[in-house]
This record gives structure tokens, sequence and C-alpha cells, in this order.
């Protein structure tokens, strides 16, 4: 089972492609299923005053499911097409955010921490913002937000849980016991995460999460499914064999997989 289910083309405004070339890409990558899940969009700031380029605008959100479900159709046997959106959780706002997730036919939903009020840690035109914070209290707002999003249902599993480390600004204080109150919220809440290759490409050097999560993340019995989060083609799929073979070694045996906001564990 060949799955990619963290995927974003041109309609979020920092990615690259159009749908159709990740559903060529991944035809010809042999995936058994493709997972779109492009960025929600944004509705705690105003993104023409905000920074450009940031999530989809509201007037595409249709358009993109329109899309999402005729290539469904399209390539049906040839390859199993999952509609999916990366939905940011900011607390707060889980009313409109619900809203939006409610209105339409996802067969999952992902919840993202980018947000930290104003503040997108994930973005680095806004890693200024770290300088002169206490890391540890920046880390567990973020954790904090982290079982949050857990909790308030709108989300199937989580993305990227310790995403936070992204650009390798890390607290000298120890942070397992926050990664791990975390995941004990998500094995809490019946919720999966996924493992997301793209940390690989980051300065943290590493995938999202890290092997100590993914092992008591095993342990406690949270599934996990497997994303590359691409934002070019060509990147669909980058580093999801060294994912497979992390979760193989630490004894996974099943990927999560989701289907009209229900996930099914199928052996790999």
């Amino acid at each position: 089972m060949h799955i990619d289910y963290h995927t974003h083309h041109a309609r979020c405004g920092h990615a690259v492609g159009e749908l159709e070339d990740y559903v060529r890409r991944g035809i010809a990558l042999g995936l058994d299923q493709l997972g779109l899940s492009d960025h929600m969009p944004l509705v705690h700031v105003d993104p023409a005053a905000y920074y450009p380029e940031m999530a989809m605008p509201l007037e595409e959100l249709p358009r993109y499911v329109e899309e999402c479900l005729a290539l469904k159709e399209k390539y049906r046997g040839q390859i199993d097409i999952r509609v999916g959106l990366e939905g940011d959780y900011i607390e707060g706002w889980e009313a409109p955010i619900r809203e939006m997730i409610e209105a339409y036919p996802w067969d999952y939903v992902i919840g993202s921490v980018h947000f930290l009020g104003e503040w997108d840690v994930t973005d680095y035109r806004q890693t200024a913002q770290w300088e002169g914070r206490d890391r540890l209290e920046v880390y567990t707002r973020y954790y904090d937000a982290v079982a949050k999003a857990a909790r308030s249902g709108l989300y199937d599993y989580i993305g990227h849980i310790d995403v936070i480390k992204r650009f390798g600004y890390v607290p000298d204080a120890d942070v397992w016991p926050l990664e791990r109150a975390a995941l004990d919220v998500v094995r809490e809440a019946g919720m999966a995460i996924e493992l997301n290759a793209s940390g690989l490409r980051t300065p943290a050097e590493e995938m999202f999460p890290s092997r100590r999560m993914l092992e008591y993340a095993h342990r406690i019995g949270i599934p996990v499914t497997l994303g590359s989060d691409a934002h070019q083609p060509e990147r669909l799929g980058q580093y999801l064999p060294e994912a497979r073979a992390l979760l193989k070694e630490i004894g996974f045996a099943e990927l999560a997989t989701f289907a009209r906001r229900n996930c099914h564990r199928i052996a790999f």
C-alpha cells in the first residue's frame, strides 16, 4: 500500500502545479492512494493585509473541491484519490472553521497548528519573531494548541505534530513532557497523526514527528498516515521510502487511510 496524503498546489499561493499534475505524478510513482489536501482559507487575518501567498482564497474553496471530485472520477481505476483539506487550528475561531469544514464532502481533514495568534511559526518570513522570546514558552503555547486541536473534534488526524522545530529553534529544556502530553490527548481523542517526511528538507533535518514521538505513538496505539507535504509535483512522494522504513523499524504494521471522514487501517 503506497499512499501520500499531504499535498498542495497552486491555489494556496506558495506551491506550484495544478491538481492534475499531482495526480499524473502519483500515477507515475505507482501510488495506490493520493490525498489532495490544500490549505484552508485563512479566517482570523485579513489576507490582503497579511503576508501574501499564505493560503487558498475563500472564493477558490468550492472550485478546489469541485476539481478534486472531478479528478477522482476521471482517474478512477488508475489511482484512488482522496479529497482532503489541511485545516488550521486557531483558538477562538473554531466556529467558522467548523462551518467551512462541514460545508464539503471531505474524505479527511488534517488538523495543523501553524499559527500562534497571528504568528505563523512555519513561515520562513516570520522567523524574526523568535528573537527575544522564551523558546520553552513558545513550545508550551504550541503544544497547548495541538491538544486543543485534537479535542476540538474538527479534524481526522494531526499534521506535522512537532513542526514547531522546523527552523531549529529549540529550548534548552527538554520538551519531551510537552510532546508526550500532546500525544496522550491525540490518543484520548481517537485520532491519528501523520509522519510528514518533509522535515528532512528543513533546517530541522528530521521528519515530523521525531522518532521518539513515533515510538511513543506506537506504544500507546496511535495510528499513523504518511505525507510528503509536496508543494511541487516532482516532490510528491519525496522521502516516503525512508518514512515507511522508519515506521517498519519501529514496529508499525499498518497505515491509517481515510474515506468519508472515517479512518481505516491497512497493512503496508
